[in-house]
């Protein structure tokens, strides 16, 4: 089964005729694997989509197979808080009321079989040169640029996820990540506070995650397990100033999964974290730990 090509992450958007750029959306990828009598939606893990999405029906009757994101548009941009209360729904009826409430466009970027022939081996410009001659119902086919560092800085000002650079001589690369295609994304930094720890895996005493959260008039409520971007050092400096607590401080619970093991601190420090934006239940996706904030009151309480 071909399962989609990966982007890396980049460190550069690059420059020059040998790259175009498209804008990064947040949703869901998948293949559209479409024949003259049916149609099979397949996420990232191969695992199948279709039933949760009754908009692209009206893709069978053609021979295709396209690569693309799902999304879910609030005020005209992708929501992938709004997708994820489709993203798991397959009762028809539960379905139906979704797809009225958060209707889905699939926004198709890669073309790799066409009418029987396949075209993974074809280079990127004439895979996308036949994409752009399809005219395919429910879907949409997003512009490219030239200029990726101009679309970097506008998608940060759209609030956009980011930026996808690909190489135009590029072949398509089942399964691979490749630097054949790159990627930037817009990481949002913000201040939470510190009100448990998880130690790592194997140790009674090593930090391994921060369980962080939002001051709020209710309380602090729980935003996340933050794990990635403790080095050491940073660690053994949070791991000094954390003072233990009697009992969770969050005002509202923590998901079994992060509360396991947990040590309850005093909920003093506040921390910046970067991350991909929020889940539907306010969780951060893909957190990540930047450092310590010491200029800011001690109010982690959330109680003003």
């Amino acid at each position: 089964m071909l399962r989609p090509m990966l982007a890396t992450p980049g460190d550069r958007v690059p420059v020059g005729d040998q790259w175009r750029h498209e804008v990064k959306w947040d949703g869901v990828r998948l293949l559209a694997d479409v024949t003259a009598a049916r149609l099979r939606l397949s996420t990232r893990n191969g695992n199948d989509a279709t039933a949760g999405y009754p908009e692209l029906a009206g893709l069978v009757g053609r021979d295709l197979l396209l690569d693309g994101e799902l999304v879910v548009l609030i005020d005209g941009r992708p929501s992938f808080a709004a997708l994820q209360h489709r993203m798991h729904a397959r009762d028809p009826r539960r379905v139906a009321v979704l797809a009225r409430r958060h209707p889905a466009h699939f926004l198709v970027f890669d073309l790799l079989r066409l009418d029987g022939r396949e075209l993974v081996d074809e280079p990127w410009h004439r895979r996308r040169a036949l994409l752009e001659e399809l005219d395919l119902a429910g879907v949409h086919v997003p512009d490219v640029y030239e200029d990726g560092a101009t679309l970097l800085a506008a998608t940060a000002e759209q609030g956009l996820e980011g930026v996808v650079s690909k190489r135009v001589e590029a072949r398509y690369q089942s399964g691979v990540r490749s630097r054949d295609w790159l990627k930037f994304a817009h990481r949002r930094r913000e201040t939470f506070v510190v009100g448990g720890w998880r130690p790592e895996v194997g140790s009674a005493d090593r930090l391994g995650a921060l369980l962080v959260g939002e001051p709020t008039p209710d309380g602090l409520r729980y935003r996340g397990r933050v794990g990635s971007g403790l080095s050491g050092r940073a660690a053994r400096q949070l791991r000094e100033l954390m003072l233990p607590g009697p009992a969770s401080p969050f005002a509202d619970e923590v998901p079994t999964a992060d509360a396991s093991g947990a040590r309850w601190v005093q909920p003093l420090l506040y921390v910046d974290v970067e991350a991909l934006g929020r889940s539907a239940n306010g969780r951060l996706r893909q957190p990540s730990y930047v450092g310590l904030r010491s200029d800011l009151p001690d109010r982690g309480r959330g109680s003003e």
